[in-house]
């Protein structure tokens, strides 16, 4: 458990633990016109605890953590849950479908602002202690981005056995800095009352509410700490979070604070202007290094999310590679890997400060909360008889302050909010266009298909040359006869000895129970069987292995060296006045041709696939 919790203090808390480095100076920003005086000082440190304490400690830490979908976590996962609680085929599973796809998006979104926004924060500590370097910044955080992106391939498991005592050492150190400061000025603590929050709000007016476009940047973390929650466990995380690093934060903030009310013109650079002169260098090299660690967190939790979403038919298929022998919640999505390192890389170029990506760094986050709170609602209801009674109640509460959130946000549309929302929007058409995209596609295979139940003994009165071996053929339709069969009996004029007609459905629970595995059933007396293999979400499909399995529950047999894969490849042909705007047709078709082909998303080898073309107008 030790080990488990410094590995989720590695990876899962690196966003959140960072927020020290931009929160405060961000609030102090000249647009939001705040001075630094007693008053408001407290009472954006009592807005920033209170944040911390409903938004990340309530709601995730405590509650959302235990809406796991079977120990996976995210925003994916939870949508699945949800779903499960409603009537299949009903309208309210197509609007939760579309808030876990919103949501997703957003995050994706925020996987590209975080890693940009965070390590140009720790490396502009340069500013303070050598101004003279200042137009070094970028380079530097631009080299130690492609650092990040490239390790990516070793794993999880081993970039968070480095990262750990890393991680563990930054928060130690914001914990002493803030007593360091506290000590000077102990009357911070009063920023526990609420009543300080309540105060600035009524001072400031109506636009106050602005301001929680900075409070935001406190708790950004929390929703990438709910989707790394399948990596490490709800325990680790937990342990971690009330042991070390909520403590710690809180004394760093307080710290900043105390500072601020000696010296009122350290609003420049509050973290750093709190640091000892003699610990500046060593804390800007930490803070680089823990905001590498940040933007681990988010792009762990980016190839959760993708694989989530392409077993869920969300995206087309991509390569997923798994990088540990014991969790295999662990993983690597190399193309999802190098997008994520353009798009960063190309953020970092055109904003170029922290500062100017502050605006959009809070919209990606707070629109992803305000759906997790909706669905949580959602699960609570249904699942939770005896917890709802209270966990709704607080989901409205949730509810308005992240709406807030997306308020303040919003407001921050043309200096820079308009990014991460574009980026969403787009992601979110790609995801939509897809899914479509393969519902129609299946329409039409099966409108131009042959019942399977008519074919067969139409076959078996005048059975073509017989061939030994066995003949898988891939379908997504169980009662329409596989396009790949019915090309191999035209072109090739031969049947197999042994044909099964080979269905993968994807469940949605994050890994299927042995019961439900796979399904064996004679279709044509020895001749042909129909096999339907179950694969949760978060699994990656292994046919061969499943179908040498198979031979323990059935009397077919499976030699694989006697056994040849057959799958249609459709070719997209886009049409007028179909389910889908023409630009929507050819860019399914882009997808689909670019799709990983099923030799390696299914892991069949590639010398025992035939692959059998065919056009289809969508």
């Amino acid at each position: 458990m030790a080990g488990l919790v410094v590995g989720a203090i590695g990876v899962v808390f690196g966003d959140i633990g960072t927020s020290p480095l931009y929160a405060l100076q961000e609030a102090f920003a000249p647009h939001f016109g705040l001075t630094p005086d007693h008053d408001t000082v407290l009472g954006m440190l009592s807005l920033i605890f209170w944040a911390l304490m409903l938004v990340v400690t309530l709601k995730y830490v405590t509650i959302i953590t235990r809406a796991d979908n079977e120990g996976e976590g995210g925003i994916m996962a939870l949508m699945a849950l949800a779903q499960r609680t409603l009537p299949k085929g009903g309208r309210s599973v197509y609007i939760v479908g579309i808030l876990g796809i919103f949501g997703a998006s957003m995050f994706f979104g925020d996987s590209v602002i975080t890693p940009a926004m965070s390590v140009l924060s720790a490396v502009e500590g340069l500013r303070v202690a050598a101004p003279r370097l200042d137009h070094f910044i970028v380079p530097i955080t631009v080299v130690i981005l492609l650092v990040l992106f490239l390790s990516q391939r070793y794993g999880t498991e081993k970039v968070g056995k480095v990262f750990g005592p890393i991680t563990a050492l930054w928060f130690l150190s914001l914990a002493g800095l803030g007593l360091y400061n506290l000590l000077h000025a102990p009357e911070v603590l009063k920023a526990f009352n609420p009543w300080w929050a309540m105060h600035f709000f009524l001072t400031h007016g109506w636009h106050s509410v602005l301001i929680l476009g900075a409070v935001v940047l406190a708790v950004t973390g929390g929703e990438a700490l709910y989707a790394d929650m399948g990596h490490f466990g709800a325990k680790p995380i937990r342990y971690g979070w009330y042991g070390l690093v909520l403590p710690s934060l809180m004394l760093n903030y307080l710290g900043q604070g105390a500072n601020l009310l000696q010296n009122p013109t350290d609003v420049r650079s509050p973290f750093y202007e709190a640091v000892p002169e003699a610990l500046l260098i060593p804390m800007i090299v930490l803070a680089t290094a823990a905001t590498v660690i940040a933007s681990q967190a988010v792009i762990t939790g980016a190839f959760s999310v993708a694989r989530a979403a392409m077993q869920l038919g969300y995206v087309p298929r991509m390569q997923v590679r798994h990088t540990s022998t014991q969790a295999i919640g662990q993983i690597y999505v190399p193309f999802v890997n190098w997008m994520l390192m353009l798009l960063v890389l190309a953020v970092v170029l055109t904003f170029r400060s922290s500062s100017a990506l502050a605006a959009a760094y809070g919209i990606s986050v707070s629109v992803t909360m305000l759906i997790d709170t909706l669905l949580l609602a959602i699960v609570a209801r249904a699942l939770w008889p005896k917890a709802r009674l209270w966990v709704l109640p607080l989901c409205v509460v949730f509810f308005v302050i992240d709406l807030g959130f997306v308020v303040a946000n919003g407001a921050k549309f043309f200096q820079g909010a308009w990014f991460p929302l574009l980026l969403g929007l787009v992601v979110f058409t790609i995801l939509r266009t897809w899914r479509r995209g393969r519902e129609l596609l299946h329409e039409e295979v099966r409108k131009e298909g042959i019942q399977l139940d008519t074919f067969l003994p139409g076959l078996m009165l005048a059975p073509p040359v017989r061939v030994p071996g066995t003949a898988v053929f891939l379908t997504a339709d169980k009662g329409v006869v596989p396009h790949a069969l019915l090309h191999n009996l035209k072109h090739n004029k031969v049947l197999h000895e042994q044909n099964v007609l080979l269905t993968v459905e994807t469940l949605n629970v994050p890994y299927a129970p042995k019961d439900k595995r796979m399904k064996v059933e004679s279709i044509g007396g020895r001749d042909f069987h129909r096999v339907v293999i179950r694969y949760g979400f978060m699994e990656t499909p292994d046919v061969p292995l499943a179908l040498m399995r198979s031979c323990d529950q059935c009397e077919l047999t499976f030699n694989p060296m006697d056994t040849t894969y057959f799958a249609s490849r459709e070719t997209i042909v886009a049409g007028r006045h179909r389910g889908m705007p023409v630009w929507r047709d050819k860019l399914f078709a882009v997808m689909h041709r670019n799709a990983a082909p099923a030799t390696g998303f299914f892991r069949i080898p590639g010398n025992r696939l035939v692959e059998l073309g065919a056009q289809v107008e969508i």
